[in-house]
Order: structure tokens, then C-alpha cells, then sequence
């Protein structure tokens, strides 16, 4: 049975389908590409897609998409979709306590001092405990193999929001 997400999206106009994968990441190809293979059986079928024309993404996408997320620890603001998934996405870090919130403030810092831009994880699912420990190790990492992550990151958080969106 296709859910009612799945079915919207399938029937939707593209201007409306390339805005709602657009909130999930902003690729202006990845979006064209989900929207083109519409319409699809099921929401495995749309995630397959999503990942398949996802990997890889350029130098130039990758920026594109890092462009509208905030820092880990920070509130999206705003009452558009990408805001929107980031503050669900971040809320399982809840309250953070003065120490916690300055370490990711710190952290943050270092991470854009030494790769010019955010520091991005999947936030989903993860304490605050383990994104700061996921900081620390990558602030190790050498810039391309930091690149070859954050796009990855990148590429799952996308997936995981058209999966919302979709389901």
C-alpha cells in the first residue's frame, strides 16, 4: 500500500515535488533527478533513487546543501521546511547543559577554522555525548577525507528527510 506522502509526492506538479526534495537537501540535480523518476511504487523504491543519484555529489553540491544547515547545537530559525527538519532532527539533544553547550560551541569553531565550513552529522538518533565525541575524532581528519564524510553525512540526512517527508 503507498502512503499518502508517497502518493502526494507522485501526483504533485514538479515545481511543487523539486521544492518538497529541495527542503531535504539543497542539490538542485539530486532534486531534479528524484523528481524525474516519479512516480514510484513504494517509499523504499523513491529512498533507492534518492541515494543512487545522491552518490557522489560535487565539490559545488556539497557546499550547496552545507549552505542552509545550521550548526549542531544551534536552533534553525525560520518557519521554512529545512528549518523545520533540523530543529526535529536536533531535538533529541535536548537542553544542553552549560559545559555541553560550550564544547560544541568550541568544537564548532575549531571544525570551521580548519575545513571552512559546518560541522555536519546526522544528528538523529544521537546524544549530545556522541556527536562532541564524533567532533573530536573527525577534527583529526585530513580536509579530504573530512570532505568524503560530510558529504556522506550530507547524503544521509537527505535520505532521511525525504523518508519524513514521504512516509
Amino acid at each position: 500500500m503507498m502512503s499518502a506522502g508517497l502518493e502526494a509526492f507522485n501526483t504533485a506538479d514538479s515545481p511543487s515535488a523539486r521544492e518538497q526534495v529541495l527542503s531535504c537537501a539543497a542539490v538542485a540535480r539530486w532534486a531534479d533527478a528524484v523528481v524525474a523518476g516519479r512516480p514510484y511504487p513504494d517509499v523504499d523504491a523513491a529512498l533507492a533513487a534518492a541515494r543512487t543519484v545522491a552518490d557522489p555529489w560535487s565539490e559545488e553540491e556539497i557546499d550547496s546543501a552545507l549552505a542552509r544547515h545550521p550548526r549542531i547545537g544551534e536552533r534553525a530559525e525560520g518557519a521554512d521546511a529545512d528549518a523545520a527538519h533540523s530543529r526535529r532532527e536536533q531535538s533529541g539533544l535536548g537542553e544542553l547543559s552549560g559545559s555541553v553547550e560550550e564544547r560544541l560551541r568550541a568544537g564548532n569553531r575549531a571544525y570551521e577554522e580548519r575545513f571552512g565550513h559546518v560541522f555536519l552529522i546526522r544528528a538523529a538518533g544521537r546524544t549530545a555525548d556522541e556527536i562532541l565525541a564524533q567532533l573530536e575524532v573527525r577534527l583529526a581528519n585530513d580536509p579530504a577525507a573530512e570532505r568524503r564524510i560530510a558529504g556522506q553525512q550530507l547524503r544521509e540526512i537527505a535520505v532521511l528527510r525525504l523518508e519524513g517527508e514521504l512516509a
